[in-house]
């Protein structure tokens, strides 16, 4: 039985993206265009350390590749697995939007039900 596109996420990507600090740090390198452990914790409030393992995470999920310069590695975004876990949250967005229908169908259902059954008693 094959599953259905919307639960084929990606734990790891999603995992990564899930912290507020990688969410800023995409952030930062799609606006800036790349940048160096050392040059995003200029922009966090977290040192750069902290960057450094952040940017691991990231690579590992995919969402930045690194090349190294000097002493460091330029890291930017890359743009095929950030289209990825977008179209991943689209297709999630739209099964949660249909189970909500569902859920809104079945309540009225019930409230219609419960309002006939009322008026034949009455």
């Amino acid at each position: 039985m094959s599953v259905p596109a919307a639960e084929q996420v990606d734990d790891d990507l999603w995992s990564a993206i899930g912290d507020p600090t990688r969410r800023r740090m995409l952030d930062l390198l799609l606006s800036e265009g790349e940048g160096t452990a050392t040059t995003l914790s200029r922009r966090l409030p977290v040192t750069r350390q902290a960057v450094a393992k952040h940017l691991v995470v990231l690579d590992r999920a995919g969402l930045v590749r690194g090349r190294p310069e000097g002493r460091e590695k330029r890291y930017q975004v890359d743009d095929a697995q950030l289209a990825r876990a977008v179209a991943q949250l689209s297709s999630v967005g739209a099964a949660w939007d249909a189970r909500l229908q569902r859920i809104k169908r079945i309540a009225e259902m019930v409230q219609r039900t419960r309002h006939d059954s009322q008026h034949v008693q009455d």
